[in-house]
């Protein structure tokens, strides 16, 4: 397997599957299975989900919450999902832990890098759940921010869509998709992929990212293969 240990940040969104808001059951199951798949193979696994799809901090402030508080309920939104995740996980027979970046024990382990870093070393799949504890930083950031402290040797975007276009390919048919692309040229060409604190603290780490489609089976263990079904960003 070309990875050893990688960061799959998962959209809090992709967790509705049909539904509108919430958490579709199948969604996760499906999640679930492909993340076990890809643990069985050899690879140690830490994730960071979003929670978009109970509440976001942004969209709160946009309708009159105070934008910390606001962002401190999406972070337990994050909470919520990586609690939902984890009960899947372990009824698809992965072992899994849920640390919080935010001390809230008994819910999850507050968060450490050396404590993280010796559950997946023992095969646990890793979920870490309170973004980076601190408001005005997204679930992007958090993710980078994890990533490069546990050493992963790639950070993995699930999403809905199947990788990074010159356009919006839902509003322009004539988009093109990038198979590979550097994080220069992103900055160039103004492409949205994530927000650009984490994005610059992946080019500045040499953190390589992996943007794929999540939704569709078994697209995380052909990605891990090498399979370019996707878009990597690279430094050079």
């Amino acid at each position: 397997m070309k990875y050893r240990r990688i960061l799959l940040k998962l959209s809090g969104e992709s967790l509705e599957g049909e539904k509108s808001g919430g958490i579709s059951p199948a969604r996760l199951k499906t999640y679930a299975e492909q993340i076990k798949q890809a643990a069985d193979s050899g690879v140690q696994i830490g994730i960071v989900i979003g929670g978009g799809n109970i509440f976001r901090g942004l969209k709160g402030a946009s309708e009159g919450f105070d934008r910390v508080r606001g962002d401190q309920m999406g972070m337990l939104a994050t909470i919520i999902n990586s609690l939902a995740l984890q009960d899947a996980l372990q009824k698809a027979g992965a072992k899994c832990k849920v640390m919080t970046s935010i001390r809230m024990e008994p819910i999850g382990e507050y968060y450490s890098r050396d404590k993280a870093s010796e559950y997946l070393d023992n095969g646990y799949v890793v979920i870490i759940g309170g973004g980076t504890s601190n408001p005005f930083f997204s679930t992007d950031s958090a993710s980078a921010l994890r990533g490069i402290e546990l050493g992963a040797d790639g950070f993995f975007k699930g999403t809905r869509v199947d990788g990074v276009y010159s356009a919006d390919p839902e509003k322009d048919h004539s988009a093109v998709k990038y198979d590979e692309i550097t994080f220069d040229e992103v900055y160039a060409r103004n492409l949205r992929i994530m927000d650009m604190t984490a994005f610059t603290l992946c080019k500045e780490n040499g953190l390589n990212i992996e943007v794929f489609d999540m939704d569709t089976c078994g697209n995380l263990m052909r990605v891990l293969g090498g399979e370019k079904i996707g878009t990597t960003i690279k430094v050079k």
